[in-house]
């Protein structure tokens, strides 16, 4: 099936596109895009990708569904394009960032400058109906999003992971914690962020484990 993806994930998971499931879920995303208002834009369902070759991806961080309010997704978890105002979650993602690092809040929430520098922003479903979170859960993305994550996971090494959360983890099982860097925590959402997120000092640990590694870190 001919799917418009970085050449370099075209070229790994080119038999995940040839899977049935894959085209029922390509068929099935069609159809909703043609009938419903769907986010992100269809051009945008791939922009983790697009903004993150398989060779450049030093980190992951796992997100499970994009943003359902209009103008927010950009085909990055966590992310939202410029002039958009930061969902919760992201600001307290920020929050951590300057108490850890002392890197002031930044104007914009449009992570694209953290996924030019190695950081595969990856939702576990790609795409959602307009006001209605979860919609195109358990239609074939997280089979994709799975392949994704263990491509990375056998084939790569030293990779950080950060898992946020109970679903991260449990999408993160595959992961060999003696090959990569695993990084667990609750969820950055205003309802779990106090019982953990705050305080955790993974963007530091990440920075860290990469610079042993001889690899640049990343300017969160």
């Amino acid at each position: 099936m001919e799917v418009r993806i970085e050449s370099s994930w075209k070229e790994k998971l080119t038999a995940e596109f040839e899977q049935p499931y894959f085209a029922n879920l390509v068929e099935f995303v069609k159809q909703e895009y043609a009938t419903k208002t769907i986010f992100p834009p269809a051009g945008k369902i791939f922009n983790a990708f697009e903004h993150c070759s398989f060779d450049k991806v030093k980190v992951v961080i796992l997100g499970q569904d994009p943003y359902h309010g209009e103008g927010q997704a950009n085909g990055l978890c966590f992310s939202v394009s410029d002039g958009i105002k930061q969902p919760p979650s992201l600001v307290n993602i920020f929050k951590e960032i300057e108490a850890d690092l002392g890197i002031p809040r930044p104007a914009s929430g449009n992570l694209e400058r953290w996924a030019d520098q190695g950081v595969l922003l990856l939702n576990a479903t790609l795409t959602v109906e307009a006001h209605k979170a979860g919609s195109h859960q358990n239609k074939g993305w997280e089979q994709f999003t799975d392949a994704v994550i263990e491509k990375v996971a056998n084939e790569k090494e030293g990779v950080v992971f950060f898992l946020w959360g109970s679903y991260a983890q449990k999408k993160g099982r595959v992961i060999d914690p003696k090959k990569h860097l695993v990084l667990k925590s609750v969820h950055p959402s205003p309802l779990s962020a106090h019982r953990g997120f705050f305080g955790n000092h993974q963007f530091q640990q990440a920075n860290q484990y990469l610079e042993e590694r001889g690899e640049s870190p990343i300017n969160w």
